[in-house]
């Protein structure tokens, strides 16, 4: 599967501070960004957040991006402690609103490293 960092509508539409865009003949809309992602298997949405948000408190993607990619990535891998935490990581930077729930992934990590 294409990586949705990898799709030029998604570089596009997101921006890339590293790189410069690349060319294409497509039309640049959040949708396809979108469709991109939600069909994208978890290498490539966690290669797509690691390049697009280096740190997790700067990057390239709105927080809702983010929190949508990190819900898809634990969709495919529920069981990676390391990626709960990151996830509740990034939760926890965006605002007191996602609190329960990242302290509920970090509940889930821990219950999985006990087990």
């Amino acid at each position: 599967m294409v990586s949705p960092y990898d799709n030029p509508p998604s570089r596009s539409v997101n921006g890339d501070e590293y790189r410069p865009t690349p060319a294409c003949g497509q039309e640049h809309r959040e949708h396809y960004f979108v469709e991109e992602l939600t069909f994208a298997d978890a290498d490539a949405t966690l290669s797509m957040l690691r390049e697009l948000c280096p740190n997790l408190v700067d990057g390239q993607l709105p927080v809702w991006i983010r929190n949508l990619a990190y819900r898809l990535v634990l969709l495919q891998r529920p069981d990676e402690p390391a990626l709960l935490r990151e996830a509740a990581q990034n939760l926890w930077l965006h605002g007191p609103d996602w609190d329960d729930v990242a302290a509920e992934l970090v509940r889930q990590a821990e219950e999985l490293e006990a087990r």
